[in-house]
């Protein structure tokens, strides 16, 4: 029987935590969730994420966390990601940066699932090094014994995030895109038995740009007059996939694309 893993796509502000509180302990209950993996760089005020987030995420069901290219817009952080076992850097920021390269959950019959994250390099501030290379080298890392391993790959450029799902088809359970917030539409199951999509979307308020007040970006956008991206509050989605992956090979047997709405009480 497969395990289930539920990835959420990058948490953005407050309706976007509260989605996750109010809707993931269902999904757990009624899909069978055995892991839940979010990116939360987004969740505080729309950039970053504080340890009070953090926790919060945790006890609402968040078993692992990855970050991406705003991982420390919020200093108090670091000392976080510099202890907290659940949540991870991407892999491939300089040896010296502050957090994990990988983390993992261990599930309630002991199996284990690993998780990682990478930063894309194509349009993105020049931050990391080269993604594929620090793939392997994490790989290699993860002990031997953990069959599930997830693998989150924070990237602008569709076709760096394909290009990883080839790299990495039949050594990773599940590969999946965040950081453009738009979901992507080709889920599916790679001939190495990797469970691919381009991105997740975003866990937060469609009725935006992004997640942000639309007002607001069309102001900036059509008029040319500086505003501030407030955070946007109106039809609020969880969006991502869930996966079944076998415990023992760790091939995906069957990848779902969800968008599940939060009705804002």
């Amino acid at each position: 029987m497969g395990i289930n893993v539920l990835c959420a796509g990058d948490v953005v502000g407050n309706p976007g935590r509260k989605a996750i509180a109010h809707e993931l302990p269902k999904i757990v209950k009624e899909r069978n969730i055995e892991c839940a993996i979010v990116n939360a760089e987004n969740i505080s005020s729309g950039s970053g994420i504080t340890p009070t987030l953090f926790e919060k995420l945790l006890k609402s069901g968040v078993n692992l966390v990855t970050l991406g290219d705003h991982i420390y817009r919020r200093r108090e952080i670091i000392a976080t990601l510099e202890t907290a076992p659940q949540i991870v850097k991407p892999a491939n920021l300089p040896p010296t940066a502050p957090g994990r390269e990988f983390a993992i959950h261990e599930t309630d019959n002991g199996t284990q699932i690993a998780v990682f994250s990478l930063l894309g390099r194509l349009y993105m501030k020049p931050q990391g090094d080269c993604p594929f290379k620090a793939a392997d080298r994490v790989l290699a890392k993860i002990p031997s014994e953990v069959k599930i391993i997830v693998c989150d790959m924070h990237a602008e450029a569709t076709s760096e995030k394909v290009a990883m799902g080839w790299h990495l088809d039949g050594r990773v359970s599940i590969l999946y895109g965040t950081h453009t917030h738009i979901p992507t539409a080709d889920e599916r199951v790679l001939p190495g038995g990797t469970g691919y999509i381009t991105d997740l979307g975003m866990t937060g308020p469609y009725d935006g740009v992004l997640g942000r007040d639309k007002a607001r970006v069309l102001q900036s956008m059509v008029h040319a007059i500086p505003a501030r991206f407030d955070v946007a509050t109106d039809d609020v989605n969880i969006c991502g996939i869930i996966a079944s992956v076998d415990p023992n090979s760790g091939r995906c047997e069957h990848i779902e694309r969800i968008k599940l709405p939060h009705h804002v009480s």
